[in-house]
């Protein structure tokens, strides 16, 4: 029974619980610990819930701040200039390491002085109820000061910009001499003894772990190791698609730095120079387990007595995996269409495009809407890159592989299935099967936009009533970079010229605030920073079932996309023009990466 007089014995206590935000077990139970607390912290209740029962910090802290009329601060990271950061960054570590120390430890930050009073400092806090604060203010000689409330997402997010993690691997490699990162070796003939020397001596391991860390921090989705000469070797990260050069490896022979990789890598022979290989790498990088895929092609080089090998590592972080299908950009006619399709008890839902379009992205984005308990949900993917809570995701390997998984399935009572990628027709039979007997079914698909994908089924020499009766929809995806929130600049002029090329109305464009790109330290002076997707939803309606069906010896493609238009779907650069027009990305960049309908 909750204490009538609670109100004005523990306010946040009482709050939480008339909100329903905490049950009054809960507050039973921590206004017990809060009662038993011996420690000299002297805790509230609200750090006590945080803290000993894993409430969500911002739910919390978020009505302490209501309650206590601690003023918010909003900040909106993209967009932090970098005269704040500086500014941050000195208020903090004016009076030495020691109190800094103790801001982070605390989760507080010296945001700004007031604008109105000039001497007052205002601290951002996580919890502006933190008694260490004021400790922090007197160590700062700070006589003024005001405490505000910040969202710990936000805080993180903060602090990672203006103190980023040291990469240790990378500060290890740089104290060491340049003659030792360089150790020459006889170019003739380097035996496996000598490489064996010159990877011992030139730290190469602090290098290969640093590039690792450095991608992870950085949102990098592959890192490219690209022999050069036969001593060089670049480092290349890819940002938002584009490759740029993280490092290059001088004087040191290829075959040192890859076999490096090879002996940090699990599945790889190290001896083996003629072959494709594939292994993967387990870290664990800031509190989470990052997994590696790493893929290994041997290449022709321009000296012969080398043997040079191509090494790619995707990044795989579960943290980037998307559960709201809100967050993946779909809009209007697709994003209908998308949910009626995923939400049908059957047929097959596909996803179209070329490597790193994001299509497995959507895909998991789909399946988290449709997974629970009541149903079974198998996927076959090869290779498997994210881990999906609730499916049961089959390994793929010497004693069975992707044709025979396939196969499997069938007898093992699925409700739902994923299979990663049509490659055949054998693939895509067993699939449309089961789209055919009851079971939703995901897959992937190799083709410029979704029209072409009808064709390539057809091709592949399945039935035209199968593909239109099985199908509920085929989505073409494109991953576009967004214009920088930071330099974006405002077109004042409209390139008339530009318009008449794309067809476009010239008057209708009046009315949007359309953008061009600029470049700043935030995005690397590229004028983008980051990537949304775009999409051309092709539904399955009567209409366009008919046509499919009434194929001849080829299934006419335009036909398709005229009755796709008149359905309400937009071709990929059409999609493209909208997120313009939202002032998300510019015109070159929207013509850079799709074509003319």
């Amino acid at each position: 029974m909750i204490d009538t007089n609670l109100e004005f014995t523990d306010k946040i206590g009482y709050l939480l619980f008339k909100k329903g935000i905490i049950d009054s077990e809960v507050l039973e139970k921590a206004l017990a610990a809060k009662n038993n607390d011996k420690t000299k912290l002297k805790r509230n209740l609200a750090q006590i819930l945080v803290q000993d029962f894993k409430f969500d910090h911002d739910s919390i802290f978020g009505e302490v701040a209501l309650l206590y009329a601690f003023r918010e601060v909003d900040l909106n990271v993209d967009i932090l200039t970098p005269e704040l950061i500086e500014s941050i960054k000195k208020l903090a570590t004016q009076n030495g390491d020691n109190i800094k120390s103790m801001m982070l430890q605390a989760s507080v930050l010296p945001y700004k002085y007031d604008d109105k009073q000039k001497d007052k400092l205002l601290f951002a806090a996580i919890d502006p109820t933190d008694r260490s604060i004021a400790k922090i203010a007197l160590g700062l000689n700070t006589k003024k000061y005001e405490v505000l409330y910040i969202k710990k997402k936000v805080y993180d997010k903060v602090v990672e910009k203006i103190f980023p993690p040291e990469n240790e691997f990378l500060k290890m490699y740089e104290e060491i001499p340049d003659e030792i990162h360089s150790e020459q070796v006889d170019d003739k003939s380097i035996s496996e003894d000598e490489l064996d020397a010159e990877i011992n001596k030139s730290a190469l391991v602090n290098l290969i772990e640093a590039a690792l860390v450095e991608g992870t921090r950085k949102g990098v989705s592959d890192i490219h190791f690209v022999p050069v000469s036969h001593r060089r070797t670049d480092i290349r990260f890819r940002v938002d698609g584009n490759l740029q050069t993280w490092h290059s490896q001088d004087n040191t022979s290829p075959e040192a730095l890859i076999a490096v990789v090879k002996d940090r890598s699990r599945g790889l022979d190290r001896f083996e120079r003629e072959r494709a290989q594939d292994g993967f790498i387990q870290r664990e990088i800031d509190g989470h387990i990052i997994r590696f895929r790493v893929s290994v092609l041997p290449m022709v080089g321009t000296e012969l007595r080398n043997k040079f090998e191509s090494i790619v590592i995707r990044i795989l972080d579960d943290r980037k995996v998307i559960r709201d299908l809100g967050k993946l950009g779909l809009t209007g006619y697709a994003k209908e269409s998308f949910q009626k399709s995923i939400n049908s008890p059957q047929g097959m839902i596909i996803l179209t495009g070329p490597t790193g379009s994001g299509k497995s992205t959507t895909l998991i984005a789909a399946l988290y809407q449709v997974i629970d308990p009541t149903v079974n949900v198998l996927t076959v993917e090869d290779p498997v890159e994210y881990v999906i809570e609730g499916a049961r995701q089959l390994k793929i390997g010497a004693k069975m592989n992707f044709e025979q998984a396939i196969r499997a399935i069938l007898r093992h009572d699925p409700d739902i299935v994923l299979v990663g990628e049509m490659r055949d027709k054998e693939t895509a039979e067993v699939a449309i099967k089961l789209a055919n007997t009851g079971h939703l079914t995901f897959s992937t698909l190799h083709t410029n936009d979704a029209p072409s994908a009808v064709a390539r089924l057809y091709k592949m020499g399945i039935e035209p009533f199968l593909i239109a009766y099985a199908i509920n929809i085929i989505v073409a995806q494109r991953l576009i970079r967004k214009v920088c929130q930071s330099c974006k600049k405002p077109i004042k002029q409209l390139d008339l010229d530009l318009l008449k090329r794309l067809e476009l109305d010239p008057e209708e464009w009046k009315n949007f605030q359309i953008y061009e790109s600029a470049g700043c330290d935030i995005c690397g002076n590229t004028g983008y920073k980051g990537r949304l997707a775009i999409h051309e939803a092709l539904y399955f309606t009567k209409e366009l079932r008919q046509i499919i069906v009434k194929s001849g010896e080829e299934v006419d493609e335009e036909k398709i996309r005229t009755q796709a238009k008149l359905d309400g779907s937009l071709n990929l650069r059409d999609s493209g023009l909208e997120k313009v027009k939202l002032g998300l990305t510019t015109f070159e960049e929207v013509i850079a990466s799709t074509m003319e309908d």
